[in-house]
């Protein structure tokens, strides 16, 4: 008789959590399956140091096969959801369809970028959720500063100089703390650029303050360390249309810029939607022990579910890596107890705090709900993710040890074309190899 085979779909925060949990109960009991695009799982709260030059992509990138004994992987993006069949559909890396069985299913593929309809943003600008976009900007500053050096035209020089970052959450507020250092940096050893103005770094939220989802004390602090880094902070204010010349803001004021990096947020994988079961605000909806209503023996977990919070009767969880890495060990516990190994326990969990790196010794933070911040914050910021992380833990530690003694390495590989990293895509956690000819022919 064959194993009971699970299949997880998706390496986010749950997905690991969920393979990781079987795999150190099961020990080859069952046909554990991992289907993700990649052969690593990411380290999503430290890519703005990547993009900044802090850390390198791999130190950040966990090894799933090297991480999760007892577990198959199957590099390929899901496509398709048959719950009657019990099948599985997805596309390789070479383009080859595939189709599996299950007995078990966890579904946590996670989110993509959140649009919205504004005229020439999903043309001009570039996303956060997935390491090409990381690698992407990290060229893509160093490139627009030495451009800015070479640049004849004052107004280019500027606009190469100028960077605006749109959504001033935990990503945009983290990417523009880290990108403002990074920057000043690249710009002090560039020789045309030493008599010019520092590179300009603006932070837009329609928001009345940064961090609008945090704590007032911990958005204070955010906003005092941006500004004085000269970071312009604007709330109440968005982008009413981009072009290949810079943005035009809601309030009239045209800003010339090459770069526009959209931070506003997340939407569930539209894989959901293909389910056709119902939704909350397009995450699928799952009761308090993350099962699908009429399916017991799939579970959904991590930002695609609309899990339940106990801790706030009739709220769901927020899209958090905290609830969604608590989620994944839950459905692991959960798909256990299916196959008599122990009794479901609901998903219940109160948020102990956060963490916002803010770049260099300075950081927000409130772990138990004790507001923190400067080097203190910064010093509980870093051992958390120490902690978090399931590997490379050493490494990670020595890349800040030596970004602390060390000056950053500018220079740009050029390995990531913009049109790899368009912002519209169903798949951030993967560049594209086929550049879409204009007419979508």
């Amino acid at each position: 008789m064959s194993p009971v085979r699970i299949v997880i779909v998706g390496a986010g925060f749950a997905g690991y959590q969920a393979a990781r949990t079987l795999s150190r109960t099961l020990r080859g009991a069952a046909d554990i399956v991992l289907i993700n695009p990649n052969d690593y799982f990411l380290y999503l709260p430290l890519l703005p140091e990547v993009a900044a030059g802090v850390l390198e992509p791999r130190r950040v990138s966990v090894s799933l096969t090297g991480t999760l004994p007892h577990v198959r992987l199957v590099l390929g993006e899901v496509h398709g959801v048959d719950l009657d069949a019990r099948k599985i559909s997805w596309r390789d890396p070479d383009g080859r369809s595939g189709e599996m069985d299950y007995d078990r299913l966890v579904l946590s593929v996670g989110s993509v970028s959140k649009l919205l309809p504004i005229p020439g943003v999903a043309e001009h600008a570039h996303g956060f959720r997935g390491m090409p976009e990381a690698l992407y900007l990290r060229d893509h500053m160093t490139r627009q500063i030495e451009m800015s050096g070479t640049a004849s035209d004052p107004r280019e020089r500027e606009a190469r100089r100028t960077f605006v970052v749109v959504g001033a959450g935990y990503t945009g507020t983290e990417v523009a703390a880290h990108g403002v250092l990074f920057t000043d940096s690249l710009a002090r050893k560039n020789t045309s650029l030493r008599d010019a103005p520092r590179p300009r770094w603006m932070l837009l939220d329609i928001a009345p303050r940064v961090l609008p989802e945090l704590d007032k004390k911990l958005s204070r602090t955010a906003d005092r360390v941006l500004r004085k880094r000269g970071v312009e902070v604007r709330t109440g204010t968005t982008v009413k249309e981009a072009t290949s010349e810079g943005v035009l803001l809601d309030d009239g004021e045209f800003v010339d810029t090459r770069s526009l990096i959209w931070c506003v947020g997340v939407r569930p994988d539209p894989l959901v939607e293909q389910l056709g079961l119902p939704t909350e605000r397009g995450r699928l909806r799952v009761d308090q022990y993350l099962a699908v209503p009429g399916y017991p023996d799939v579970l959904a977990c991590g930002d695609a579910a609309a899990v339940p919070d106990l801790t706030r009767p009739g709220q769901f969880t927020p899209m958090t890596a905290q609830h969604a890495q608590r989620q994944g060990k839950i459905a692991g516990h959960n798909m256990l107890a299916s196959l008599g190994r122990g009794t479901a326990k609901p998903y219940k969990h109160h948020d102990l705090g956060f963490t916002v790196d803010l770049g260099g010794v300075q950081a927000a933070a409130d772990p138990l709900h004790i507001p923190l911040a400067g080097p203190v914050a910064a010093a509980v910021t870093r051992g958390y993710h120490l902690m978090a992380m399931p590997g490379n833990r050493v490494r990670v530690a020595a890349d800040w040890l030596l970004d602390a003694v060390l000056p950053r390495q500018g220079v740009q590989l050029g390995v990531i074309p913009p049109w790899a990293v368009p912002l519209d895509t169903e798949s951030p956690e993967v560049a594209q190899t086929a550049r879409a000819r204009p007419g979508g022919g």
